[in-house]
């Protein structure tokens, strides 16, 4: 693509057929959340098991995502481009028709790997192909198009699944894969190669395994019932030498995979690890809601969809406020308003009860939306505004891999949390329906509820395995409650980005 884009033809076909790929991408986030409970009855998993299917992509894409310059200087933007929409779309279509949970997660790893290069190159090809004053429009667009996924994709799953099955989740992909490849493949004329920069794959690859082990040691530990377990050990051993190895390489390597010089400004670490937690807050609610729905409130998917797709509403409201506001408000202050919405909705989340109707999930799921939409754009605004420009395309990738293994620890934590604790509250809750309990007898304990019929007991264990898991999910949103509010003191050590010159938000995604 040359640098002249005064001159760029069909900078509206070649801008279609990347926002087909984003959209294709986004809708990945969210589409199969819903879908999770018909998943696991098709293949025999357990809800812990089956979030699989969520932690398999975002560390497979969290991984893949730091090699995206370097493979684009090596091949070429519109060949690695191409590429990786055609494995994404073959990959998807590889899911759709998966028979058993191995298959799932194998073929979910594949397709992160295949898309983790979709964000930063549909980014980048946007940034050239139009002129600087053009850039801003352009990438508030194709913020549209990504939050356009959270937003339409739990309503859309909900109906696919409902009315044909989970495996369309998947399939829908099929034909904008291959409207977004047709696209990229007539319409962007690449130029020559980057320059061939140097790429650290010792120090990739035990990233990768350390990452990789500690996301296995995370979804096998409450299976396999932790530390009791060989393979838990060989696990969180393989994971923490290979971390060990990994900060060596950093420190005594001549060209790192992750530059010295990034690991010493302040912003940038700080922001980092700040968007490792809000990585938790935002995909582990994402992931807990859906079963809690369809399983204890009996809601059709469908329905579970409906409610669920407020939360891209009220990211899409902030997203606008944010654009208006990122130029007049310090950065920390939107970040800790975004905070304090987020903190109230998870609130309101610990009020849930198997009693309320929809409306409060759909409130607290639009405030969480508009608070974690207040947080992410300043963030990563905050993140590079003392970096170097020179750093910034490795602290891209940095920033993102972070941030998404905060979402896959986070799922798979509070996913062993809510399993652990619904067994230790429903033997609580056992323990005390004895005969000589007087609130174990009627009017307390009417039908068709009974202790000694066995109808009666059946539902009543029904119920009481109803009522411990619903206490179970109420801990994992108080405990997130705590990790909003526990991060509000980090904003103190972050800088204000300076004012003068051109400081446009890199959209790390």
């Amino acid at each position: 693509m040359s640098s002249d884009t005064a001159g760029v033809a069909n900078r509206g076909l070649i801008t279609a057929s990347i926002m087909l790929a984003t959209v294709m991408n986004s809708l990945d986030t969210t589409i199969a959340n819903v879908a999770l409970p018909h998943m696991a009855g098709s293949v025999s998993a357990s809800a812990d098991q089956i979030t699989w299917v969520l932690t398999s992509y975002i560390v497979a894409a969290a991984i893949m995502t730091p090699m995206t310059g370097w493979l684009a200087g090596r091949f070429g933007r519109k060949k690695v481009f191409m590429i990786s929409i055609l494995g994404f779309t073959f990959a998807s279509a590889l899911c759709g028709a998966a028979q058993s949970l191995g298959q799932i997660v194998g073929f979910r790893l594949l397709q992160g790997l295949f898309g983790a290069a979709l964000i930063p190159l549909s980014q980048a090809v946007l940034m050239d192909i139009n002129p600087p004053e053009q850039q801003g429009p352009a990438m508030a667009m194709w913020g549209m198009a990504a939050i356009l996924g959270p937003i339409v994709g739990p309503a859309l799953g909900g109906w696919l699944t409902d009315d044909f099955s989970w495996r369309w989740v998947f399939y829908i992909n099929l034909p904008l894969g291959a409207l977004a490849f047709a696209g990229v493949f007539a319409f962007i004329h690449d130029h020559k190669h980057e320059e061939k920069v140097p790429f650290d794959f010792m120090g990739f690859m035990l990233l990768s395994v350390a990452i990789g082990s500690f996301q296995l040691f995370l979804d096998r530990g409450d299976d396999r019932a932790w530390f009791e377990s060989r393979e838990i050990w060989i696990e969180a051993s393989l994971a923490g030498l290979a971390l060990g190895l990994f900060a060596f390489h950093t420190v005594t390597a001549e060209r790192p995979f992750l530059p010295r010089a990034m690991l010493r400004d302040t912003n940038f670490i700080t922001a980092t690890a700040f968007g490792f937690f809000i990585g938790i807050l935002l995909f582990s609610t994402l992931a807990l809601l859906p079963p809690m729905m369809e399983t204890l409130m009996g809601y059709p998917v469908v329905t579970t969809g409906l409610v669920t797709a407020p939360r891209g509403v009220g990211s899409l409201i902030s997203m606008f406020l944010v654009g208006q506001l990122i130029r007049r408000v310090d950065a920390r202050l939107i970040i800790l308003t975004g905070l304090i919405i987020t903190a109230g909705a998870l609130y309101g989340m610990t009020r849930f009860s198997l009693q309320m109707d929809s409306a409060l999930f759909i409130w607290t799921g639009l405030f969480q939306g508009v608070g974690i939409g207040l947080i992410f754009v300043p963030l990563t605004t905050l993140a590079f505004a003392t970096l170097s420009p020179g750093l910034r395309a490795d602290g891209a990738g940095v920033f993102t891999l972070v941030r998404n293994l905060g979402s896959s620890a986070g799922i798979s934590i509070m996913q062993a949390l809510h399993t652990s604790n619904t067994q230790i509250l429903q033997s609580g809750m056992v323990e005390h329906l004895r005969q000589d309990n007087p609130l174990a007898r009627a009017p307390w304990l009417a039908a068709p509820f009974s202790l000694t019929n066995p109808t009666g007991v059946a539902l009543l264990n029904g119920e009481v395995d109803r009522q411990a898991s619903m206490i179970a999910y109420i801990d994992d949103f108080r405990l997130m409650l705590f990790v909003a509010l526990a991060l509000a003191p980090v904003l103190l050590l972050m800088r204000r980005p300076p004012r003068s010159g051109n400081h446009e938000p890199i959209l790390a995604d």
